[in-house]
């Protein structure tokens, strides 16, 4: 399936007319419908006016029910796909404030428990000192203090007992030259500290060895209902679990090449030494 950013929004509209169109085609109401999918008729209206966006087993068995040709289904349930996506650019985002990026992030860590972050090039802001955080937004213009204050605000996140966060990152994530060697240094060994937060899991892939898998994306998943996946210019937000869980997968794939606990700690402090020796 292309993925159209500019289509996200208007698929999901797309997707309730057209549910709608089918069960009016095969002579059946809602509350019909409700019945055979193990559904509400509220459920089943709010899906028809768009303003519940269903997810991939629901209308699965909608248009089971409906008794929806082979075609017709793929068509279908390639737009709940795409209604179960959503785009976020980097310019909407810096031109509507960095600040209110940050207000949803917080919203999302609130609402969450269990958390999964799998870094392949950068350090993510909630384990940043306050140099890496301002130096990952040095291309934004104008003043950036409330956006910095802000992220290093959610960091506390990190101290919540009832909520779990594993961390996965690559070599290369840890060690990009991002700031001067001291302060690199400093940021690793903030890295060290927080591997001993008790609700934290900390992990780190080095480039050694055999690895035979290929990662492309930084992502996150948040519990088992949402999946995030950054590129140069965006983020995805994938809220199918198809989805979703094929991000769960590649996360524990990922797991199995990286240290944690005090291996995790020795190659930190190792590399923190080298960015020492740097500046000497």
């Amino acid at each position: 399936m292309t993925l159209d950013p500019k289509a996200l929004g208007q698929s999901r509209n797309d997707l309730a007319e057209t549910l709608r169109e089918q069960r009016r085609r095969a002579g059946k109401t809602q509350i019909w419908l409700a019945r055979r999918c193990v559904m509400s008729q509220t459920k089943v209206s709010n899906i028809e006016s768009g303003k519940l966006t269903p997810s991939l087993v629901d209308v699965e068995m909608m248009l089971e029910a409906l008794h929806a040709d082979e075609v017709t289904k793929a068509e279908i349930i390639a737009l709940a796909r795409t209604a179960n996506t959503e785009w976020q650019d980097h310019w909407y985002s810096r031109r509507r404030g960095l600040d209110k990026k940050q207000n949803e992030l917080s919203r999302l860590e609130s609402s969450s428990t269990e958390f999964r972050f799998f870094l392949l090039s950068m350090i993510t802001g909630l384990l940043a000192t306050p140099d890496y955080v301002r130096a990952s937004i040095s291309d934004v213009p104008g003043d950036q203090s409330a956006v910095i204050a802000k992220k290093l605000e959610r960091q506390q996140v990190l101290y919540d007992c009832a909520k779990s966060f594993t961390f996965i990152l690559t070599e290369q994530a840890v060690r990009w030259p991002l700031l001067p060697p001291m302060a690199m240094a400093i940021q690793l060994d903030r890295l060290v500290s927080i591997s001993r937060i008790p609700s934290v899991r900390l992990g780190v892939i080095p480039l050694g060895g055999h690895i035979p898998e290929r990662p492309l994306n930084t992502f996150t998943v948040y519990d088992r209902r949402l999946a995030t996946v950054e590129t140069g210019t965006g983020a995805l937000l994938l809220r199918d679990r198809r989805d979703v869980l094929a991000y769960l997968r590649d996360f524990e794939s990922y797991e199995q090449y990286a240290v944690f606990g005090g291996g995790c700690r020795d190659l930190l402090e190792e590399w923190s030494t080298l960015f020492t020796r740097q500046r000497q």
